[in-house]
């Protein structure tokens, strides 16, 4: 990817025209900056035709006929309805299971090179060009059926329970509910407590009168527009920071990760992450429009001054809309998915040296908590989701099983999944100081929104902390990365993510077990790996 940016303009955009700068200036049209040389300019279009062409292919292959890509088929079953409308338009391909699975790693690998391509050549391609690749992308895996590793059978599943069924999710265990309803059949954690935060499931609650079908359509869609709308807001916030929007929104909109195995296996993360960069997207609308009595950081002369009834009712009266917004956004992201609570203390302490806009955020995260927990009351009683079962679950290449590997213990042993939650704790503590700390800006960090930018940066890197100490980590799990990483000014954080990218399609291509067997790495075959198998298929059954 190039360098980070703060003032290139976008090719194609009207003559004459700006970008803002985080203080609410102008920065200047480079000389020579909406020319890209010809071969830049082609490569990036060969890579975004790579990345749309190849999705629409694992696309119209998964919507043939039953295959590895979509393990809710077999024979015999796969309804047009969940098939779709590009179901059956690829008629006489393979039918050969290990020849699809290299064709797909194939397919996965050629894309995340294209999106690499795409990345290092954004700045020279049209807005237009990049904005018809993201929505090309999204609309193929709109109309996609259930891809591998999908939880969105299950997610209306438990929403069944309660509605159909009379049976709490969070106390109930799905084999409990009558074995021939039809999303019981299509879903497969029938031994695990609902996960899931209870924002979602109540819209999983909501879906439930549609039917099953309509369900599964209406999630996909919803699931969509919050990944477009995530976008959306990533260009606005980098237009604040005064960053490039297009190689942003690119970082975020054509990972073909988040696309094929998030995108095309339905999961609630993108509405989570929508609700995070939503609330970055406030807090900065309040920086650069400069909050009552904070225009810039203020720190160390409020400690100076002394707290008196005056200063504390300044902090409290007006009310602001903005940062109170953007505390409920993250309350809201947290009642998706548990996730997101990594995210709380990094941002908070980079609101320490703005005291007004971290009290008024604080009372955005009250006044949500409140609603949000009496409506959990209200459909759930005491309960919460179950995320301890969830936790103690092991993916044989998560990076703390490989850990426990490399130690000679067969895998993740509990005492070293207990260690890597206090190297967790104290790395989420490092990104607390990155946020509060001045000395951790860079140069580009400056003006009204440097507070924000920082705590962007360091919420970017205890995302990818929580990331890489993940017993149960899944290749969509990137995305919590990504738009963080988009929006900050280091580089070295992009990179990560990118790295980060690279070592999830090794762990998750299907065709990896060729790997594997030549280099005779099989750690599900130890004693320990064996016994966190045999722990997932029991939840499974």
């Amino acid at each position: 990817m190039s360098g980070d940016a703060s003032t290139l303009p976008l090719r194609g955009t009207a003559a004459g025209e700006r970008l803002a700068r985080p203080g609410g200036g102008l920065a200047p049209l480079r000389a020579g900056a909406l020319e890209g040389t010809d071969t830049g300019v082609l490569a990036g279009a060969l890579a975004l035709a790579t990345i749309v062409a190849l999705s629409l292919w694992i696309v119209l292959v998964a919507a043939n006929r039953p295959s590895i890509l979509t393990p809710t088929t077999h024979i015999g079953y796969f309804p047009h309805w969940m098939a779709g409308p590009l179901g059956g338009l690829l008629q006489g391909f393979t039918n050969d299971g290990n020849a699809l699975k290299y064709l797909f790693t194939g397919a996965i690998v050629a894309m995340y090179g294209g999106y690499v391509v795409a990345l290092k050549q954004a700045r020279r391609l049209p807005a237009r060009w990049v904005i018809s690749a993201i929505a090309a992308a999204h609309a193929i895996f709109l109309l996609s059926p259930p891809l591998a590793l999908t939880d969105l059978f299950n997610y209306v599943n438990y929403g069944r329970m309660e509605v159909v069924h009379g049976l709490n999710p969070y106390t109930s265990i799905p084999i409990l509910e009558p074995h021939n309803d039809p999303a019981f059949l299509l879903s497969n954690w029938h031994q695990l407590l609902s996960p899931y935060g209870p924002l979602f499931t109540l819209l999983t609650f909501a879906v439930v009168p549609l039917g099953v079908a309509a369900s599964f359509w209406a999630l996909k869609a919803i699931l969509a527009v919050a990944s477009l709308a995530t976008i959306f807001l990533v260009w606005r916030c980098a237009r604040l920071l005064g960053r490039d929007p297009l190689a942003a929104v690119v970082l975020v909109g054509l990972n073909p990760i988040v696309l094929v195995w998030g995108l095309g296996g339905d999961h609630n993360d993108f509405l989570m992450m929508f609700f995070i960069v939503l609330g970055f997207y406030l807090l900065l609308l309040a920086r650069t429009r400069g909050s009552r009595g904070e225009a810039a950081d203020d720190g160390a002369a409020g400690a100076a001054r002394g707290l008196s009834s005056g200063r504390v009712r300044a902090w409290l009266l007006p009310l602001g809309a903005f940062e109170i917004g953007a505390g409920a956004a993250l309350v809201t992201a947290v009642a998706i998915k548990a996730s997101a609570a990594v995210l709380v203390p990094v941002v908070l302490a980079g609101l320490l040296r703005t005291p007004r806009a971290l009290v008024q955020m604080v009372l955005g995260m009250i006044l949500a908590g409140l609603l949000v927990g009496a409506a959990s009351l209200l459909a759930f009683g005491l309960h919460i989701p179950d995320l301890s079962t969830q936790g103690s679950l092991v993916t044989s290449e998560s990076i703390p099983n490989l850990i426990g590997l490399a130690a000679g213990a067969g895998g993740e042993s509990a005492g070293l999944r207990e260690g890597l939650s206090g190297v967790l704790v104290a790395l989420v503590l490092g990104c607390c100081w990155m946020a509060w700390s001045r000395r951790a800006s860079a140069a580009q960090d400056t003006g009204a929104t440097a507070g924000v930018a920082r705590s962007i940066t360091a919420s970017g890197w205890a995302s990818l902390a929580l990331l890489v100490t993940l017993s149960w980590v899944l290749p969509w799990y990137v995305l919590w990365v990504l738009p963080l990483a988009a929006l900050s000014s280091s580089r070295r954080l992009r990179t990560a993510a990118l790295v980060v990218g690279v070592y999830l399609i090794i762990a998750w291509a299907p065709a990896s077990g060729l790997l594997w067997n030549a280099i005779h790495f099989h750690p599900e075959k130890t004693s320990l790996g064996r016994l966190h198998q045999r722990y997932v298929k029991e939840l499974l059954n």
